[in-house]
Protein backbone atom coordinates (compact mmCIF):
# COMPACT_ATOMS: atom_id res chain seq x y z
CA UNK A 1 0.00 0.00 0.00
CA UNK A 2 1.46 3.52 -1.05
CA UNK A 3 0.99 6.59 0.72
CA UNK A 4 1.50 10.53 -0.27
CA UNK A 5 4.04 12.08 1.82
CA UNK A 6 3.25 15.50 2.78
CA UNK A 7 5.21 18.69 4.84
CA UNK A 8 4.10 20.68 7.46
CA UNK A 9 2.27 22.84 5.06
CA UNK A 10 0.31 20.46 3.85
CA UNK A 11 1.51 20.09 0.42
CA UNK A 12 2.31 17.01 -1.24
CA UNK A 13 6.34 16.46 -1.86
CA UNK A 14 5.79 14.19 -4.93
CA UNK A 15 7.36 11.47 -2.90
CA UNK A 16 5.70 7.98 -2.08
CA UNK A 17 6.40 4.98 1.30
CA UNK A 18 5.40 1.90 0.67
CA UNK A 19 3.65 0.91 3.74
CA UNK A 20 4.93 -2.75 4.80
CA UNK A 21 2.44 -4.86 4.19
CA UNK A 22 3.86 -7.32 7.17
CA UNK A 23 2.77 -4.58 9.54
CA UNK A 24 0.14 -2.76 7.70
CA UNK A 25 -1.54 -5.57 5.76
CA UNK A 26 -1.96 -8.17 7.97
CA UNK A 27 -5.29 -9.78 9.33
CA UNK A 28 -6.30 -8.03 12.73
CA UNK A 29 -5.97 -10.34 15.56
CA UNK A 30 -9.19 -8.63 17.59
CA UNK A 31 -8.43 -10.85 20.97
CA UNK A 32 -4.44 -9.90 20.75
CA UNK A 33 -5.70 -6.17 20.40
CA UNK A 34 -7.74 -6.75 23.73
CA UNK A 35 -5.52 -8.55 25.96
CA UNK A 36 -2.97 -5.58 24.63
CA UNK A 37 -5.04 -3.17 25.69
CA UNK A 38 -6.42 -4.36 28.92
CA UNK A 39 -3.00 -5.08 30.23
CA UNK A 40 -1.88 -1.39 29.25
CA UNK A 41 -5.15 -0.20 31.41
CA UNK A 42 -4.35 -2.59 34.32
CA UNK A 43 -0.55 -1.02 34.92
CA UNK A 44 -2.53 2.45 34.76
CA UNK A 45 -4.26 1.59 37.78
CA UNK A 46 -2.79 2.87 40.95
CA UNK A 47 -4.46 -0.20 43.15
CA UNK A 48 -4.79 1.85 46.30
CA UNK A 49 -8.48 1.11 47.38
CA UNK A 50 -9.00 0.03 51.11
CA UNK A 51 -12.20 -1.28 52.82
CA UNK A 52 -12.01 -1.48 56.30
CA UNK A 53 -12.79 -5.10 57.50
CA UNK A 54 -14.48 -6.31 60.97
CA UNK A 55 -11.72 -6.16 62.75
CA UNK A 56 -9.77 -2.59 61.96
CA UNK A 57 -12.98 -0.92 62.77
CA UNK A 58 -12.96 1.49 65.81
CA UNK A 59 -16.17 0.40 68.23
CA UNK A 60 -17.01 -1.33 71.40
CA UNK A 61 -16.23 -5.24 70.97
CA UNK A 62 -19.32 -5.69 73.27
CA UNK A 63 -22.16 -8.17 72.34
CA UNK A 64 -25.12 -6.76 71.63
CA UNK A 65 -27.62 -9.17 71.70
CA UNK A 66 -28.20 -12.92 72.33
CA UNK A 67 -26.85 -15.54 70.35
CA UNK A 68 -30.25 -17.26 69.17
CA UNK A 69 -33.71 -16.11 69.35
CA UNK A 70 -33.67 -12.87 68.05
CA UNK A 71 -35.39 -13.09 65.00
CA UNK A 72 -32.42 -11.79 62.88
CA UNK A 73 -28.95 -12.64 62.34
CA UNK A 74 -26.17 -12.90 64.18
CA UNK A 75 -23.92 -10.19 65.18
CA UNK A 76 -21.29 -10.12 68.19
CA UNK A 77 -20.94 -6.54 68.43
CA UNK A 78 -20.69 -2.87 66.66
CA UNK A 79 -18.00 -4.01 63.97
CA UNK A 80 -20.52 -6.63 62.33
CA UNK A 81 -20.81 -6.43 58.85
CA UNK A 82 -24.49 -6.64 59.06
CA UNK A 83 -24.80 -3.40 60.96
CA UNK A 84 -24.62 -0.08 59.65
CA UNK A 85 -21.54 1.07 59.93
CA UNK A 86 -20.06 -2.13 60.26
CA UNK A 87 -17.01 -3.62 58.87
CA UNK A 88 -17.01 -4.63 54.96
CA UNK A 89 -16.83 -8.45 54.24
CA UNK A 90 -14.44 -9.77 51.33
CA UNK A 91 -13.62 -5.74 50.59
CA UNK A 92 -11.04 -3.89 48.46
CA UNK A 93 -6.94 -4.69 49.31
CA UNK A 94 -3.97 -2.54 48.00
CA UNK A 95 -2.86 -4.49 45.50
CA UNK A 96 -1.15 -4.97 41.70
CA UNK A 97 -3.08 -5.38 38.61
CA UNK A 98 -0.18 -6.08 36.36
CA UNK A 99 -0.38 -9.12 34.69
CA UNK A 100 2.27 -11.02 32.02
CA UNK A 101 1.76 -10.77 28.11
CA UNK A 102 4.20 -12.23 25.85
CA UNK A 103 5.96 -9.96 23.53
CA UNK A 104 4.43 -11.62 20.47
CA UNK A 105 1.37 -11.10 21.16
CA UNK A 106 1.86 -7.51 21.93
CA UNK A 107 3.90 -7.22 18.40
CA UNK A 108 0.49 -9.03 16.93
CA UNK A 109 -1.70 -6.47 18.81
CA UNK A 110 0.12 -3.48 17.75
CA UNK A 111 0.46 -4.81 13.84
CA UNK A 112 -2.96 -5.27 13.93
CA UNK A 113 -4.14 -1.87 15.57
CA UNK A 114 -1.93 -0.12 12.47
CA UNK A 115 -3.77 -2.57 10.03
CA UNK A 116 -6.79 -1.30 11.03
CA UNK A 117 -5.91 2.29 10.63
CA UNK A 118 -4.72 1.56 7.11
CA UNK A 119 -8.13 -0.04 6.23
CA UNK A 120 -9.51 3.24 7.18
CA UNK A 121 -7.25 5.18 5.43
CA UNK A 122 -6.32 7.27 8.78
CA UNK A 123 -2.52 7.09 8.45
CA UNK A 124 -0.90 10.33 7.02
CA UNK A 125 3.00 10.23 6.29
CA UNK A 126 5.15 13.89 6.50
CA UNK A 127 8.55 14.55 6.00
CA UNK A 128 10.67 14.74 9.22
CA UNK A 129 9.76 18.68 10.85
CA UNK A 130 10.97 19.99 13.84
CA UNK A 131 10.24 23.45 15.42
CA UNK A 132 11.89 26.31 16.09
CA UNK A 133 10.54 26.73 19.29
CA UNK A 134 7.17 25.77 21.43
CA UNK A 135 4.31 26.97 19.75
CA UNK A 136 0.81 26.14 19.98
CA UNK A 137 -0.42 27.72 16.99
CA UNK A 138 2.21 26.56 14.53
CA UNK A 139 0.79 23.08 15.72
CA UNK A 140 -2.56 24.14 15.32
CA UNK A 141 -1.73 25.36 11.68
CA UNK A 142 0.18 21.89 10.51
CA UNK A 143 -3.00 20.11 11.74
CA UNK A 144 -5.46 22.68 9.78
CA UNK A 145 -2.73 22.34 6.70
CA UNK A 146 -3.34 18.52 6.95
CA UNK A 147 -6.64 18.48 7.22
CA UNK A 148 -6.88 16.76 10.37
CA UNK A 149 -8.06 19.18 13.13
CA UNK A 150 -11.28 17.85 13.83
CA UNK A 151 -10.18 14.43 14.66
CA UNK A 152 -8.26 12.61 17.74
CA UNK A 153 -4.66 13.16 16.57
CA UNK A 154 -1.89 10.82 17.36
CA UNK A 155 1.50 12.08 16.21
CA UNK A 156 4.44 9.55 16.51
CA UNK A 157 8.00 10.76 16.33
CA UNK A 158 11.09 8.50 15.76
CA UNK A 159 12.90 10.35 18.75
CA UNK A 160 11.84 12.77 22.14
CA UNK A 161 11.38 16.32 20.54
CA UNK A 162 10.74 19.08 23.26
CA UNK A 163 9.30 21.66 20.86
CA UNK A 164 6.72 19.78 19.39
CA UNK A 165 5.91 17.93 22.51
CA UNK A 166 5.09 21.10 24.20
CA UNK A 167 3.42 22.74 21.47
CA UNK A 168 0.85 20.23 21.37
CA UNK A 169 0.31 19.91 24.84
CA UNK A 170 -2.41 22.05 25.23
CA UNK A 171 -4.57 20.51 22.60
CA UNK A 172 -7.56 18.42 23.60
CA UNK A 173 -7.27 15.54 21.52
CA UNK A 174 -3.83 15.61 20.13
CA UNK A 175 -1.26 13.19 21.19
CA UNK A 176 2.39 13.18 20.36
CA UNK A 177 4.70 10.28 21.02
CA UNK A 178 7.69 8.38 20.40
CA UNK A 179 8.37 4.97 18.77
CA UNK A 180 8.96 3.43 21.81
CA UNK A 181 5.64 4.74 23.82
CA UNK A 182 3.83 3.57 20.96
CA UNK A 183 1.15 1.33 22.00
CA UNK A 184 -1.98 -0.91 20.99
CA UNK A 185 -4.05 1.35 23.29
CA UNK A 186 -3.06 4.93 21.64
CA UNK A 187 -3.16 4.05 18.25
CA UNK A 188 -6.89 2.50 18.49
CA UNK A 189 -7.67 6.05 20.69
CA UNK A 190 -6.50 8.44 17.57
CA UNK A 191 -8.37 9.08 14.77
CA UNK A 192 -5.44 9.53 12.57
CA UNK A 193 -2.41 8.49 13.28
CA UNK A 194 0.83 11.09 11.78
CA UNK A 195 3.85 9.41 11.00
CA UNK A 196 7.22 10.85 9.93
CA UNK A 197 9.49 9.14 7.27
CA UNK A 198 11.85 8.27 9.81
CA UNK A 199 9.35 6.93 12.76
CA UNK A 200 7.93 4.68 9.35
CA UNK A 201 11.16 3.40 9.27
CA UNK A 202 11.49 3.01 13.20
CA UNK A 203 8.20 1.20 13.04
CA UNK A 204 9.59 -1.15 10.50
CA UNK A 205 12.87 -2.28 12.14
CA UNK A 206 10.92 -2.76 15.85
CA UNK A 207 8.16 -4.69 14.57
CA UNK A 208 9.32 -6.93 11.97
Amino acid sequence: MEVNVYNIKGEDTGRKVTLNESIFGIEPNDHAIYLDVKQFMANQRQGTHKSKERSEISGSTRKIGRQKGGGGARRGDMNSPVLVGGGRVFGPKPRDYYFKLNKKVKTLARKSALSYKAQDNAIVVVEDFNFEAPKTKVFVEMTKNLKVSDKKLLVVLPEANKNVYLSARNIKGANVQTISGLNTYRVLNAGVVVLTESSLKAIDNILI
